[in-house]
């Protein structure tokens, strides 16, 4: 379960490295010595997974299951191109062992099928290597046995509560610098610490 009102966001423009040494000096700021479970939920990008394992090597590393779903459907269109009941039928019951994380039944499907052509070929192969590589971050009926969230749902509004809604209105342009100074004021607002974020910058 997740709390109302405890969300707290980390954000800039800047690079992996950057972001994650923010990232870690807030979770450290929120309790991460007492914590006696420690999660990280991204999507597939390998450099959200050389930063967890730099910051947080102890964490539960999981694979938001809607990318995992998305690398899915990458399949299933290559395979099934023009054959909608076919590629609906193939796609529940991969669907299905994706969700229990299953990745090993998924991956022999992937073997089993009948490929079109070169370029189904390749994008088998290429997402093979992917559901191969994150298997371990896919174990999501035994995540969800631990009471453990499976979805980046929370992080997606994030990025569009903290940014889109204030950054990415209609005729907007922005500096690296104006959206920095404008992202740390809108994640100190929205993460309740607004008082604390003006009293840390009084001059007077």
């Amino acid at each position: 379960m997740r709390e109302e009102g405890t969300t707290t966001y980390v954000g800039a423009i800047e690079t992996a490295e950057e972001i994650g040494k923010d990232l870690y000096a807030e979770v450290i700021r929120r309790g991460l010595a007492k914590a006696k479970t420690q999660v990280v939920l991204g999507d597939g990008a390998a450099w959200i997974w050389a930063m967890a394992s730099e910051h947080f090597p102890h964490a539960i590393q999981i694979v938001d299951l809607y990318h995992a779903r998305e690398h899915l459907w990458t399949v299933v269109h290559a395979v099934y191109p023009e054959e909608e009941g076919r590629r609906n039928r193939w796609m529940r019951r991969r669907l299905e062992e994706l969700n229990q994380g299953d990745i090993a039944s998924l991956l022999k499907a992937f073997q089993r099928v009948k490929l079109p052509n070169k370029q189904a070929q390749e994008t088998v192969q290429t997402q093979t290597k992917f559901f191969r590589k994150r298997r371990k971050q896919m174990r999501y009926a035994y995540f969800r046995s631990l009471g453990l969230f499976v979805g980046s749902g929370v992080i997606e509004a994030g990025c569009k509560v903290v940014v889109g809604q204030r950054l990415k209105q209609s005729g907007m342009r922005w500096t690296v610098h104006g959206s920095n100074a404008t992202i740390s004021l809108r994640r100190a607002f929205l993460s309740g610490e607004w008082e604390d974020f003006r009293a840390s910058r009084h001059t007077g």
